[in-house]
């Protein structure tokens, strides 16, 4: 080993990765129905990006789960979905109990930690998974869902989506509701997917710091699914974090520009990124006739130093968005890829104070920070008892006073 290599060991043995965002469950969903005797996560060499073996070899000692259900599922089905998708959560940590530890807080990601073991968070991925119900909101925190995306690929009733033709011009009344009561309930507030005026909406309104789970920065890349400089800047000033992702469309402009082109062949035949069967068919489909761009580590490295450089380095993160796509950057291809990524950013310079708070320790104090926050906020009001259809006949926040 180089002693850069050895550095970053020693680094990760004190201050592993808290990564934002991991689609194994619906992986797992996909490929076997949740049988994890047929993708026996805790062997390896699983056909996936992650298993347990190697993330211990990639540094990683904690891990949001998604609990992703597709925007095509709707009302109840959408909720149905993420319930199966929570309790496959569940199941997995506890098949792998002396590998894994369900954590709800930043003191229960220490605790599996003193114990040797990864700590196991979960991530809602889209406010169509609570149906427009602030209650339905409230049992997801109870079963211990720690952040939820507000939208997917598509606007929900109350925000607008990134990829998503716009609606409301960022958060409606009722979604300004939801916010507050994720911050109420210790939520976070997951900015990844909206669009930018949802996200200026959301860090307006927040009471206590809000999360990009898996998202980069556009200066650097022309992505929609990336953040732009001013809203970096909120976020800072929110006390948040962006999750830089490796998602090889939203790191590379080749590859951003690829996804365009893709995208505008398939709103040709009609499909959007919204049907996730009939997208993905048209995506395997487009890519076997135009290979996609190759992204690479060094891609990755200028969106983290970029969201270093505006936002501060108390404010990045990492989301790598593992098993949620199809390729990933070259380095980067599977979950043991984090100690190169800190390998390349220590050869620049980058301190192992301020490695540590890139791996976890910046979305430990956002954790934490909101936790105190919620908190607070529950001796100052009880449970919303609002609905979509009394808040929002009036106007939403982007045209109101807040």
């Amino acid at each position: 080993m180089t002693a850069t290599a050895d550095r970053v060991a020693a680094l990760l043995a004190r201050q592993p990765v808290l990564d934002g965002h991991n689609d194994l469950l619906w992986e797992a969903r996909e490929k076997v129905r949740y049988d994890f005797d047929r993708l026996d996560v805790g062997a390896g060499g699983t056909p996936t990006h992650t298993d347990l073996p190697r993330l211990r070899r990639g540094g990683v000692g904690a891990q949001f789960w998604s609990v992703f259900v597709p925007a095509s599922l709707a009302g109840d089905d959408a909720v149905s979905a993420t319930l199966e998708q929570v309790d496959a959560g569940h199941q997995m940590v506890a098949r792998y109990a002396d590998e894994l530890a369900f954590a709800r807080t930043a003191a229960d990601v220490r605790a599996a930690w003193e114990s040797r073991r990864i700590a196991s968070l979960l991530g809602a991925e889209g406010g169509h998974s609570i149906n427009n119900s602030l209650a339905t909101l409230r049992m997801l925190r109870v079963l211990g869902v720690g952040y939820m995306t507000l939208t997917h690929n598509s606007n929900v009733d109350w925000a607008d989506s990134a990829t998503d033709e716009p609606v409301l011009g960022g958060l409606s009344a009722f979604g300004v509701e939801v916010v507050r009561e994720m911050n109420r309930i210790g939520m976070l507030v997951d900015l990844s997917h909206v669009s930018p005026d949802t996200m200026r909406d959301a860090l307006r309104v927040a009471e206590v710091p809000a999360i990009f789970s898996h998202s980069s920065a556009k200066a650097v890349c022309d992505s929609p699914r990336n953040a732009p400089d001013d809203v970096f800047e909120a976020l800072r000033d929110n006390n948040g974090v962006c999750m830089v992702t490796f998602v090889p469309t939203f790191v590379n402009p080749d590859a951003a520009a690829w996804r365009e082109e893709l995208n505008a062949a398939a709103a040709e035949q009609g499909v959007t990124p919204a049907d996730a069967d009939a997208y993905s068919a048209f995506y395997d489909a487009y890519k076997a006739e135009h290979p996609t761009p190759k992204a690479t580590l060094a891609d990755v490295v200028a969106h983290v130093e970029h969201v270093r450089e505006v936002a501060g380095v108390d404010h990045v993160g990492l989301g790598g968005d593992y098993d949620g796509v199809a390729e990933l950057p070259e380095g980067l291809e599977d979950v043991t890829g984090y100690p190169r990524l800190l390998e390349a950013l220590a050869d620049r310079g980058w301190s192992d104070e301020d490695l540590g708070k890139l791996t976890s320790g910046n979305i430990l104090r956002v954790m934490e920070q909101a936790e105190e926050g919620a908190r607070a906020l529950q001796e100052q009001r009880g449970p919303s008892l609002a609905t979509i259809g009394e808040l929002d006949d009036g106007p939403g926040v982007s045209s109101a006073s807040a």
